[in-house]
């Protein structure tokens, strides 16, 4: 799994026009579920996204994971993630997961954070989605689980 973090001080998607989730401050949380992935997978990248230090504390050092800070998680899908871009100029998809595994996961992946006491909304799976973020930092970090779980 791939996930692409933003700390932001608020974040939404929408979707036709219609609010899907919306979040204030916390983590904007672009996740791609790439061919191969399982539950480990998703249980090693939300136990990292929930217990990361990317939030400042009182003296301004970034000592404070998203619960620490109190804040929410908006989980979107993004298989764009897993473009292959190294040859030509098209993008390739081919390593991305098919909809039922990455939808499977990803509703896991969600279940996992609140499990940690986070609150998530989320985006519509498979949707043409618009997001809006007020990036805070900026922070933005490439998680990728494979490497969490060191292989």
């Amino acid at each position: 799994m791939l996930a692409l973090l933003q700390r932001v001080a608020e974040a939404r998607v929408a979707v036709a026009g219609e609010q899907a989730g919306a979040i204030g401050a916390g983590l904007l949380v672009l996740l791609c579920v790439v061919e191969g992935d399982d539950e480990g997978d998703a249980a090693a990248l939300a136990a990292k996204t929930a217990r990361l230090r990317i939030f400042a504390d009182d003296a301004g050092r970034l000592n404070r994971s998203v619960k620490d800070a109190g804040g929410a998680v908006l989980l979107v899908s993004q298989f764009t993630l897993a473009a292959d871009v190294r040859r030509g100029n098209r993008p390739s998809f081919a390593r991305a997961a098919q909809p039922e595994t990455a939808k499977e996961l990803l509703a896991r992946f969600a279940a996992l954070l609140e499990a940690e006491g986070l609150t998530v909304e989320q985006g519509v799976f498979g949707a043409d989605m618009d997001v809006h973020l007020h990036n805070q930092g900026p922070v933005s970090l490439l998680l990728d689980s494979r490497e969490l779980r060191g292989g």
